[in-house]
């Protein structure tokens, strides 16, 4: 097994990634997360890029072994869900002190923790984070963890991931090499057969997942383990008994994608749900590839069949929001398999696309947006908040798609926005996703609200004739009629008064 160190290295050193075959030796050493600036947002570190990856797992505790700040700041900023166990929302940690880092009582208590959490909860494996203090005082998770497996009598995995080695990227790289070196093939299923598929870097945020999976079903085919969205462990340590794979991420787990077919023959493609058209293509690439791995030819045809129903179905629905969205301009800040998918499901109703940020995105990717948009000017590493600003104020765009951290950009420029990152509340993939983010896109653009905020405020409006002061006459005759009218009642007012009386 590589120590820590050496598996950092191995995935800096990803064959699978264009972006480092394309680098000499020295650089491809450096990794790709560049240098975070002294008092900015980070943007997540290695731990946390670990915990997105493995938190969905959903019959699983995840202890932090860590002060309770590390635990805190991660915990439940994700929009996965789960459709059986809860344990997976529950939140576990050392919560180390002052005391317990000077006195080297670390590894006790990360013992103990795991006990309490075993004989509490009985969890079917238990995860455990090293961070930024375990690493530095050199606690070593991987003993302490071999030790309560065998104590115990269930899985304790040690995810080496601590935050200063680097991005959340490398996080999420290096929570796929603790899948493979600890749970994948552990495993072995009774009910293998030809029609069993994995999903990958599939997340299931906010359910998802749940509207394709209906459509592999129906289909005869079976999802093995679907990692990490709404996954179990079980199905995770079988995972290598599964004929073909689709990589949804390629950023977050290609290194998994590689090594699995790599060391258990898996052929996977990388595909996306978002879409109509990128949702048929990636049905019709999985029907391919489970043939090939020996089921009935037939399931092509039927997944023909399936595509043309469901295309129909979705185009009637669509057709409504065309000549309401028709030419709107979209400006899209997000990145990865997002930066593209959204792209071409957008297209296909006829919205005019802007710009597309590809800061997260990978070589397959921008090449992808070049052969959809037919021109790299529409592509944008980062853009700063000023410029963002600028670009939404001027109303150059008629609505933003992009995470949390800029929604607040879009406000203050009075345009509308749209949250397509993690924390959304509705899901779309599938076909009826699709629907669905059209839908919320219609809705966010004529919503009222934008007429009446765009309009002056009372206070800045400018008179264009100054008026003149009314003279001490015009004073008088004016408070003697207010006080005329104020003292008379009308009729029906005065015979109310007399009946209470």
């Amino acid at each position: 097994m590589h120590s820590p160190t050496a598996k950092i290295q191995d995935v800096f050193d990803e064959p699978g990634c264009e972006i480092n075959r394309g680098k000499d030796d020295k650089a491809r050493k450096e990794g790709c997360s560049k240098p975070l600036t002294p008092g900015a947002a980070a943007g997540g570190c290695a731990f946390d890029g670990a915990k997105i990856v493995l938190q969905p797992i959903t019959d699983v505790a995840h202890l932090v072994h860590a002060p309770l700040g590390c635990e805190g700041n991660s915990w439940d900023n994700r929009g996965a869900a789960s459709s059986g166990p809860t344990l997976w929302r529950r939140s576990f940690t050392t919560d180390l002190t002052e005391l317990d880092v000077v006195m080297g009582q670390g590894e006790r208590k990360l013992f103990r923790a795991i006990r309490e959490i075993k004989e509490a909860h009985a969890p079917s494996a238990i995860f455990v984070y090293s961070t930024c203090v375990t690493a530095l005082i050199g606690d070593d998770i991987g003993a302490v963890c071999k030790r309560a497996a065998e104590k115990f009598g269930l899985p304790v995995v040690p995810i080496n991931a601590p935050g200063f080695v680097g991005s959340k990227n490398l996080g999420n790289k290096l929570a796929g090499e603790a899948l493979l070196d600890h749970v994948i093939g552990t495993a072995e299923p009774d009910d293998a057969s030809p029609y069993d598929i994995n999903i990958l870097g599939e997340f299931n945020l906010s359910g998802e997942f749940w509207l394709v999976k209906p459509l592999l079903d129906r289909l005869g085919i079976r999802v093995r383990a679907c990692i990490p969205g709404d996954a179990r462990y079980l199905d995770i340590a079988s995972a290598h008994r599964a004929c073909a794979a689709m990589l949804v991420c390629s950023t977050a787990l290609i290194n998994l994608a590689r090594k699995m077919e790599e060391r258990w023959g898996i052929p996977f493609f990388e595909g996306s749900f978002y879409g109509i058209s990128d949702t048929s293509e990636a049905l019709r690439q999985i029907a391919k590839l489970v043939v090939a791995k020996g089921a009935n030819p037939d399931i092509i045809k039927r997944t023909e069949a399936l595509i043309a129903e469901e295309e129909a179905i979705a185009w009637k629905r669509l057709a409504a929001y065309r000549p309401r969205l028709e030419g709107k301009r979209v400006l899209l800040n997000t990145g990865g398999v997002k930066s593209w998918s959204i792209v071409h499901a957008l297209m296909e109703i006829g919205v005019e696309i802007v710009g597309t940020s590809v800061k997260k995105s990978t070589v397959e990717d921008k090449e992808r947006i070049k052969q959809i948009l037919k021109d790299e000017g529409h592509m944008f590493e980062s853009m700063a908040p000023r410029e963002l600003y600028d670009m939404l104020s001027e109303q150059k765009v008629d609505i933003m798609l992009s995470g949390g951290r800029t929604q607040f950009i879009a406000l203050k420029a009075k345009t509308p926005w749209l949250d397509i990152n993690q924390e959304r509340h509705h899901p779309y993939a599938g076909y009826d996703g699709t629907v669905e983010l059209v839908r919320q896109i219609d809705l966010a653009i004529h919503n009222p609200m934008w007429c009446q905020v765009r309009e002056p405020a009372p206070w800045e409006y400018q008179p264009t004739v100054k008026e003149e002061l009314p003279d001490a006459q015009s004073k008088t005759e004016t408070a003697h009629a207010f006080a005329k009218v104020v003292t008379q009642q009308p009729p029906a007012a005065s015979a109310t008064l007399e009946e209470n009386r």
